[in-house]
């Protein structure tokens, strides 16, 4: 079984927004949380999805998750004080509905830019390695600030991957993880895939397109309507 966990906790600062959280941030009249579910949703392989919601957002959310038929949603959990304990939120949910042994794929909501290959060679690379991080090469220089205004070290940049979503595990071992962390005190991780490794995981990647990206300033945003726009286009000129 194979599970996604959409965290659409954030309230999108960055974004110089009042109106709404980026993720109910719209293109096309359609939310940019909707794309997003959208592609678990089509995916064969996906038999259900566990969505975190920012507080005081949660009916809006319900509302579109009937109004887009996203019927492999089966729970839309409130988020917590950080990411990493909406996450554990949404890990606690799913432990209640499915197997220990189903695969979970963390995604971000505001990441609408993935396609069905990403989520099957996720899948894939989990049920082989017990870990899957999709990540894309690194295509400019890595520099390292060393805290005074100056280079430090220049990274080889062929050795160096840009790390994305979805991150993916067996359901038992990142929601053992979470437990531990929470046990410990320690909400200060990155990510999943930072957390995992703390705690002595392999990381297996998985390689997805550059334009797979975290849509977190108004920039970000004109990027996805140019990408999606011209995907568009493509289906209707046949290209």
């Amino acid at each position: 079984m194979n599970i996604a966990l959409i965290f659409a906790g954030g309230t999108g600062q960055r974004m110089n927004t009042r109106a709404r959280p980026k993720q109910f941030l719209e293109l096309h009249g359609k939310p940019i949380l909707v794309y997003t579910i959208e592609h678990f949703q089509r995916h064969k392989m996906i038999d259900g999805i566990v969505l975190i919601c920012v507080v005081g957002w949660l009916d809006y959310a319900t509302e579109l998750v009937e109004a887009y038929h996203l019927t492999k949603v089966k729970a839309i959990v409130p988020g917590g004080a950080s990411g990493q304990a909406s996450i554990r939120n949404g890990l606690e949910k799913a432990s209640e509905m499915f197997p220990e042994d189903a695969v979970v794929l963390i995604h971000d909501g505001v990441r609408p830019l993935i396609n069905e290959d990403i989520i099957t060679n996720a899948i894939t690379c989990v049920q082989q390695h017990g870990s899957a991080i999709t990540v894309s090469p690194a295509v400019e220089t890595i520099a390292i600030n060393n805290g005074s205004n100056k280079v430090g070290d220049i990274l080889d940049r062929s050795q160096c991957m840009l790390a994305k979503a979805p991150q993916c595990f067996y359901l038992k071992d990142i929601l053992k993880a979470h437990r531990m962390a929470a046990k410990e005190g320690r909400e200060d991780f990155i990510d999943s895939a930072s957390m995992m490794r703390a705690y002595g995981h392999e990381l297996y990647t998985v390689v997805g397109p550059s334009e797979n990206i975290k849509i977190t300033s108004p920039m970000d945003y004109y990027i996805f309507r140019a990408v999606s726009d011209a995907y568009e286009n493509s289906q209707i000129l046949g290209l």
